[in-house]
């Protein structure tokens, strides 16, 4: 296959898409997603769960262990009749939160049997998956053998060019506990834990890999997020290059978007997530429509996202104010702070995608990323394009993500272009 007709195939998608969540101090401190006995939020029960999904009471506190591992046989389709072509390994692993508690992750590690004839080591490409919902049940991971998981469209073209792919699930999602959607530091944790992870799984051959990081959306955040923290949090990864699509970078700017439109429903998961992660006390800010709408939504996945479209924010508020009136006051203000992308700067080779006609993560959130990394010295490669709304962007960021890799494994340099961010 030409390269040009791989890099077509060659995918990225991440439904995900973010918003910035309200709330105040109150929410119980110890109730740590990703921990043995974690309540959701808002206090309703979670379906009964595979022993598999159960943390260990103790975690070790270096990212990146591997606690558990099974195969997952079913991986690329429901009767796992590719099996004989890939090894597939679910796995619980390490990580950290965004107040440094140790948690438990799970995600999946897939690899060809097909021996690597590329140059040097197998690499390992660590796929941030985008928006599938708040519920245990929506996880990738869960997915993939209970259902379908739309991103193995995409990121079976990485296994067809012989990468390894890992993919996490993200904090609480599976596991104990309210996922902590759009949580820009522990986003990043699981991302580069799922590489450690997948280095150190046993017999996996992947212990020196190289590593690239994928993701669009809501998975372009945590990509994102991987790449600002890589040099601090995970300095032995040998991460060659981070390609991020439509990445939310301004939670604020984004909620102002999503609310009352079409897929409103990624405001409300952010909703939770957030005040989950910060422990904020969401009830005290909603009337009783919006407590019964928070509870719904912690079981929801991203195939009820209809269910949500075109309601406005105000009428689930106490004071019937909309979220986006919260996020100049306080504990808002400073959660906006937290999650905001692009005051730090990635010292490895960054692709950064966005569609001028987004209708999601407006343009102008992407192009200040651009600015803002631009302005600190990344190695970047800027690429907008002209693809129809959210959704179509996923294509010319698709696109790019084979050959942008290729090149960076192969050492490589890429020329920035940040003389044409303007």
């Amino acid at each position: 296959m030409s390269r040009t007709a791989r890099t077509l195939t060659g995918a990225t998608l991440t439904l995900a898409l973010s918003v910035p969540a309200v709330g105040a101090a109150g929410a119980d401190e110890n109730d740590v997603p990703g921990t043995a006995g974690a309540e959701t939020l808002t206090g309703v029960a979670e379906p009964e769960r595979r022993d598999f999904y159960e943390p260990p009471e103790d975690i070790p506190a270096t990212p990146g262990t591997v606690l558990k591992e099974e195969p997952s046989t079913s991986v690329l389709d429901p009767l796992g009749l590719k099996a004989a072509h890939f090894d597939a390994r679910r796995v619980m692993y390490s990580s950290l939160d965004r107040e440094g508690t140790p948690i438990a992750v799970t995600g999946i590690v897939i690899t060809p049997k097909k021996a690597w004839t590329g140059q040097g080591e197998r690499p390992v490409v660590s796929y941030a998956p985008g928006t599938q919902g708040m519920g245990d049940g929506c996880a990738p991971t869960r997915f993939l053998s209970d259902s379908f998981e739309y991103e193995s469209l995409f990121f079976s073209s990485l296994l067809a060019e012989g990468y390894s792919v890992a993919m996490t699930d993200y904090q609480g999602l599976g596991t104990p506990g309210a996922h902590t959607y759009m949580n820009r530091e522990v986003q990043g944790h699981a991302v580069l834990d799922m590489a450690r992870a997948a280095r150190a799984l046993p017999r996996s051959g992947l212990a020196t890999s190289p590593i690239g990081i994928v993701g669009y959306s809501q998975g372009g955040g945590a990509a994102a997020s991987a790449a600002e923290l890589r040099a601090e949090y995970a300095p032995e990864l040998p991460v060659k290059g981070v390609v991020a699509g439509a990445v939310p970078a301004d939670l604020a700017k984004v909620a102002e978007n999503l609310d009352g439109s079409f897929w409103a429903a990624f405001l409300y998961f952010a909703l939770v997530g957030l005040s989950q992660g910060h422990h904020v006390d969401l009830p005290a800010y909603l009337n009783e429509d919006g407590k019964a709408l928070a509870e719904k939504v912690e079981s929801a996945c991203v195939t009820n996202f209809g269910e949500y479209a075109f309601t406005e924010s105000a009428d689930y508020s106490a004071d019937g104010r909309p979220i986006t009136d919260y996020l100049d006051e306080e504990p808002f203000k400073s959660v906006i702070a937290e999650n905001t992308i692009g005051e730090r700067t990635p010292d490895v080779p960054v692709l950064l995608t966005h569609s001028r006609l987004d209708d999601t993560i407006p343009y102008g959130v992407g192009k200040q990323l651009a600015r803002d990394w631009c302005a600190s010295g990344t190695n970047l490669r800027w690429s907008p394009n002209w693809a129809p709304l959210h959704l179509g962007g996923i294509l010319p960021n698709s696109s790019q993500v084979i050959p942008f890799l290729e090149d960076r494994f192969e050492g490589k340099a890429l020329r920035s272009n940040c003389w044409a961010v303007r």
